[in-house]
Order: structure tokens, then C-alpha cells, then sequence
């Protein structure tokens, strides 16, 4: 008889919750300290990676110049005022009084200067800006500027870009961008606790008290970062059903997206709650490594367009209302049907045998990288090798935790060389929503995201994006640029899902999202 992954966890419930508990969390969690489950974070600095527990460790500790309110709009956070020359190449930027940096010093724009300079060295949308730029200065210590050779009229956006990019000491963004900053020191409403890091166990956030909040209300990652809590502590739990059993006995206070297996007990416990934050959703994709046999042939890719039963490897993870399918390579409001004809309920698996064939396949090794860590990525990882295996693929599944995961990933060469095939991940519709920015949507092949993926005519569809200023322009050339994404096939969609966050019900005040959880606003009851 088999066991479930299921049924053990049922198990555990049935024996009085019998698991292991860390000692570290022995002890009932304080009023004013929030704990919180958030995945491993292994990575600090925001600009060489794309993972999103260092994307939300950057939001703590850093402050961004813009940040997106929840309508999407770029508004400004660290800047107090900017103005804009008549011929529209001149943007002007004033920082507001007050900001600081943790380690006592004043943040000046030399400061920010340099950190749009390194940021502008691997980001999609900043190196659209530093293409457009002609200078990009200091006035004096509050003031800089950006001179433009050519009008970019959606400066303000990037600069407010979804997660909005940290803005760093110069000392430590004069730093090469594939250098990584350890020093977590930010100016943002909460300092990095250096004598209580405690690496794979646990990361101690503490209130800025010298931080000084904007006065609007809090908009998604826009408007005042009022801090409620003294401070929290990032709790790294790698076993599942370990940090549940810790959310219910009141040891942490909040579990970063939960498998669906753990959705009708949390709704059961009169202490706990499933809050949806990520009202977007989420889209999961498997990367393909367009470098390396058997994806490094279109037929290939294209074959696995036809292999996908997007349904079924949803439901690997997630309830049946939870999901939806999804073909368009962009999330609303440029989501488009344009070379979408490949899609079919239940996929089509001799379409796919037979792209194999034509792609001269020759039972080369498929090296599929499993998360061993979130529950998502890994189920499908595993239906992903079985389903492969059945249309005559060589498919081997390498497990590993998010760390061991982005460590591979990074490698270009053969999966002799420690290389790779398929990794799965998944992104928000909004990010998907925005092609100069999402690394992911980006095709400029080594110089691009992991899976480096290359097309000269769709790089150059994407570059006109920045000159087009109206939505009905936008949708237009989404439609273009959907047609050549779907010919080359850098990854393939597995489905869409919206995704709750677990809490106890003493901590409030969490802020609604795209992607990731802001740690201001908390409050902690006692």
C-alpha cells in the first residue's frame, strides 16, 4: 500500500501533533515579536538574484526612491519632489529630509546614484535606463539627476519597479553587480540584527526607530512604512508540517503559503486563518536550458507546449477551485490569445513524441531540478519526469532545497558538467505583466536570465515597449511579441493559482501585495 504524503500528515494530526519542534521555538512567541515562516533565505542582495525570500528581506531593510501603489501606479517614496525639463530629457530628483542610513550616516544622492548604476548593470528595466541615459549625476547631497539622450516616458515606472529596487550605501553599490553586499546595512523602517543571525535558523529584523515613515497610508508597497512591532524574527523551518505545528501551538504567527494539504485544518483551527495577499496569483512555468540538448533545439521546447496537462500538474498541489489554466505568455492587461493554437485540454502527448523525433532526439539525459522545499515546484517536478518517461524521454529528477536549486541553475554547461535542463518556478500575473523589467521575459540569450534563451527579433519588439505610452499600443505589441515567444518557447505555463498565506489571528495588518509580504503595518496581540 502506498502512503501519501497526505495520509503521513494526517498521521501526525492523529498523534496529538507529535512533531519535532526546534528548540529555538519552545518558547510561546512575545507580544511585539512576530515570527514569521517565510522559506530560506540564503542570498541578501536583491540585485544577484531573482528569489523571492531576498526580495523580501531587501523590502525590510531598504527604502526605494518610487514604489508601486496597489493600482500600480509609481509613487514616490524616498523622493520628496521631482520635476521633469520641457523637452522631457531632464528628470530632476530631491530626497526627502530625515533618511538615514542604520549605521548612522545621512543617505546623500551619491548614494543613490550608485545604486542605480549597479542595479542598472542586470536589471531588464535598468539597463533600459542606462541605454537612455546620457548622465546620471549629483547636484548636491539631497539632489541628482538623470540626462536622457532620448525621451523615456516610463522612467517613473522603472524606477518604481514592482519590488522596488534598494537603494544602497555608495560603498556598498560601488560594488561590481555579480559581487554580493553582506553588510545589510539599509535605511528602511527595519534594521538587520547582525548578533542574532543565525544562518539556516533563523534572521532577526528590528524596528528603525529613526526611520521616518511618509504620511499617506500604506498602498501595497507605496505610502507610509509605519512599524507596529519592536521586531521579527524570519524563522527557517525547512519540514512543513514541523512550522505548522509551530503556527497552531502559537510559536510562530505566520506561514508563507501552505500546501493544500494543510488548507481544511488551518480553516478548522478558531486561532488561525487563510488570507489571500497575492490577489494576482501566481503563474507556474518550467524554465528550459536553451543552451544545452535537447532544449537547445525549438522542436524540443515546442514539444513540450503539446506535452503539458496544465490541470493535472496543478492539482499536484493545489485544490480544483484554486486553479485555472493559462496561455498567454503576459499577465492582464496585455494577456492575449496570439499563437496560442498549441494549447489542448489534457495536452497531447504524441504531438509531442513526434517534435522529439523531429528535434533529433536521441535519448540525451533531461535533468529536471526538484524543490525539495515547496511543496508546488516539487510534486510537479515529479509528475514533469513521469510524464516525459512515458513519450521516451531520459528524465532524472535532482532534488534539492531552494539554495542547492539557484546554485545549479546558474550553471550553463551539460548535465555531465553539473548542468541542468527544466527548473520550475512561478511569478505573479503582474510581474508577468512587464517585459521590460521580468528577467524572465527577456530574450537576449547569455547575457539574460538563467535558461538564457535568444532572439534578436523579439529583443527588438521589446525595445520599442518604452517609447509607447498608450495601453491600447501596449496590447498591440504584446500580441507581436506573444507570436515570436510561442515559435521560440523559452519555458512552458503549468497553470495559475491563487495562493493564501496562513497567520494566527493575533497578527494583523498585513498589507495586500503582487508578490511579496511587507513586515510594516504588523501588529501582534497578545
Amino acid at each position: 500500500m502506498t502512503i501519501s504524503r497526505r495520509d503521513l500528515f494526517k498521521v501526525g494530526l492523529a498523534a496529538g501533533t507529535a512533531i519535532s519542534i526546534p528548540s529555538v521555538l519552545r518558547a510561546q512567541a512575545s507580544p511585539g515579536v512576530a515570527r514569521m515562516v517565510m522559506g530560506d533565505l540564503a542570498v541578501f542582495d536583491p540585485i544577484v538574484t531573482t528569489m523571492t525570500p531576498t526580495f523580501t528581506h531587501a523590502l525590510a531593510i531598504y527604502d526605494s526612491l518610487f514604489a508601486y501603489d496597489s493600482k500600480f501606479v509609481s509613487q514616490p517614496q524616498m523622493v520628496e519632489k521631482w520635476g521633469i525639463s520641457d523637452d522631457k530629457m531632464t528628470y530632476t530628483f530631491e530626497l526627502r529630509d530625515g533618511l538615514g542610513w542604520h549605521d548612522g550616516s545621512a543617505v546623500t544622492a551619491a548614494d543613490c546614484v550608485a545604486s542605480i548604476r549597479r542595479w542598472g548593470q542586470v536589471s531588464p528595466g535598468g539597463q533600459l535606463i542606462m541605454a537612455h541615459a546620457k548622465d546620471i549625476s549629483k547636484k548636491d547631497d539631497k539632489t541628482f539627476t538623470i540626462a536622457l539622450k532620448e525621451p523615456l516616458g516610463i522612467l517613473l515606472d522603472l524606477l518604481g519597479n514592482s519590488d522596488g529596487f534598494p537603494m544602497m550605501r555608495e560603498q556598498d553599490a560601488d560594488r561590481p553587480a555579480t559581487e554580493q553586499v553582506t553588510a545589510n546595512i539599509g535605511s528602511g523602517p527595519f534594521k538587520f540584527n547582525h548578533a542574532l543571525a543565525k544562518p539556516g535558523a533563523s534572521f532577526t529584523y528590528d524596528k528603525n526607530e529613526k526611520y521616518m515613515p511618509r504620511k499617506e497610508v500604506p498602498d501595497a508597497y507605496a505610502g507610509g512604512k509605519v512599524v507596529k512591532v519592536e521586531r521579527v524574527i524570519w524563522e527557517i523551518i525547512a519540514d512543513e508540517q514541523t512550522a505548522f505545528a509551530a503556527l497552531q501551538s502559537g510559536e510562530v504567527d505566520f506561514l508563507n503559503l501552505p500546501s493544500a494539504d494543510l488548507y481544511s485544518s488551518i480553516e478548522s483551527d478558531p486561532d488561525l486563518a487563510l488570507q489571500v495577499l497575492n490577489t494576482a496569483g501566481e503563474t507556474y512555468f518550467m524554465r528550459m536550458n536553451c543552451l544545452q540538448p535537447p532544449f537547445d533545439n525549438a522542436k524540443a521546447r515546442q514539444a513540450m507546449l503539446h506535452l503539458i496537462d496544465q490541470e493535472a500538474f496543478m492539482r499536484t498541489s493545489f485544490p480544483p477551485e484554486y486553479i485555472s489554466t493559462v496561455t498567454s505568455a503576459f499577465g492582464m492587461p496585455y494577456s492575449n490569445d496570439e499563437n496560442t493554437t498549441w494549447f489542448k485540454k489534457g495536452g497531447d502527448p504524441e504531438k509531442a513524441k513526434q517534435l522529439f523525433n523531429e528535434a533529433g532526439y536521441a535519448s540525451e539525459k533531461v535533468v529536471i531540478l526538484q524543490r525539495t522545499d515547496e511543496a508546488g515546484p516539487g510534486n510537479m517536478a515529479q509528475l514533469l519526469a513521469t510524464t516525459l518517461r512515458k513519450i521516451g524521454v531520459n528524465a532524472e529528477l535532482v532534488p534539492g532545497d531552494g539554495g542547492a536549486v539557484r546554485a545549479r541553475r546558474e550553471n550553463k554547461g551539460s548535465v555531465e558538467e553539473g548542468g541542468w535542463s527544466i527548473f520550475i518556478t512561478s511569478a505573479t500575473d503582474f510581474e508577468f505583466s512587464d517585459p521590460l523589467s521580468a528577467p524572465y521575459l527577456t530574450m537576449p540569450g547569455e547575457k539574460g536570465w538563467t535558461g538564457w534563451p535568444k532572439s534578436d527579433e523579439y529583443e527588438a519588439l521589446r525595445a520599442k515597449w518604452a517609447n509607447i505610452e498608450t495601453l491600447e499600443g501596449r496590447k498591440m505589441l504584446a500580441r507581436k511579441l506573444q507570436k515570436v515567444w510561442w515559435d521560440y518557447v523559452p519555458h512552458v505555463l503549468l497553470g495559475h493559482t491563487v495562493l493564501p498565506v496562513a497567520r494566527r489571528k493575533t497578527l494583523t495588518g498585513l498589507i495586500a501585495t503582487p508578490t511579496l509580504v511587507p513586515l510594516w503595518n504588523l501588529e501582534k496581540a497578545s
